[in-house]
């Protein structure tokens, strides 16, 4: 069954639940496209790897080991022949990493390969002071100084926005850039309780728009993803205002919670 939130679901910006579905998501995203754009384009999705040091908490939670090797029962191997090791002189540790895998789709033209559109699904990452946020920043740059066009999609109410262009207040945001109508954007502003939008993807003129529908995508990811099996249990991250947390109660009764 779909998500029984009308828009966004706020029980999917977990930290548990987020990673997993912005990659299904933006599988989603690309697989409706490819029944849109016809046949000059193809759709592709680019994942980009980002490593994370983790904290001391989180490595004792990390290693595992692949292969064993257990002890001789007599101390000896190689037959019954004891060998002398060394200890190493100087013991040095390596940081525990954690990959984090972040997806976008890419619309390019099927005769020359280049890209099109992008689409962008915003991650923590991309909106928390450091390395991340920069590279994305440098990317978002790049696509907007060129002759592609970028939709750049908002489904978390926390952390820093990329700018420019400075944001008016809203949980959440769809941003679509045109090359042609640079540097003038348009924008879609959401609240919480806001269904989310049919946003028009650009192709290349004189190609008109395809329609994507946010919201039955949401819906189909969470249904086929099964998140109502495990999101309930926890709070939405950031937590929701006192307000919106009494408006969602209603919806929360239909999940059994």
């Amino acid at each position: 069954m779909p998500s029984p939130f009308p828009g966004m679901n706020p029980y999917l910006e977990q930290n548990d639940a987020w990673e997993d579905f912005h990659g299904r998501y933006m599988v989603a995203l690309a697989d409706r496209l490819d029944t849109l754009v016809g046949p000059n384009y193809f759709v592709k999705i680019e994942v980009r790897l980002y490593l994370h040091e983790l904290s001391g908490e989180e490595r004792r939670f990390f290693a595992q080991t692949d292969v064993g090797i257990a002890r001789s029962p007599t101390g000896t191997e190689n037959g019954g022949i004891a060998a002398r090791i060394e200890t190493a002189p100087v013991q040095l540790t390596m940081p525990a990493l954690h990959t984090q895998r972040l997806s976008s789709v890419e619309i390019r033209d099927r005769r020359n390969r280049r890209v099109v559109t992008a689409i962008e699904l915003l991650s923590p990452s991309n909106k928390t002071p450091g390395a991340d946020r920069y590279d994305y920043l440098q990317k978002r740059g790049r696509l907007l100084m060129t002759s592609a066009n970028l939709v750049e999609i908002d489904l978390r109410r926390g952390g820093e926005r990329p700018e420019p262009p400075a944001l008016p207040p809203c949980d959440y945001y769809v941003l679509v850039s045109r090359a042609r109508d640079w540097p003038k954007l348009g924008m879609w502003p959401l609240a919480l309780r806001d269904p989310l939008p049919v946003v028009p993807v650009p192709l290349q003129e004189p190609d008109p728009d395809v329609a994507l529908d946010l919201q039955a995508v949401l819906h189909r990811v969470y249904d086929a993803a099964g998140y109502a099996k495990y999101i309930y249990s926890d709070t939405p991250e950031p937590p929701l205002r006192p307000e919106d947390a009494e408006w969602a109660r209603p919806f929360l009764r239909t999940t059994g919670e």
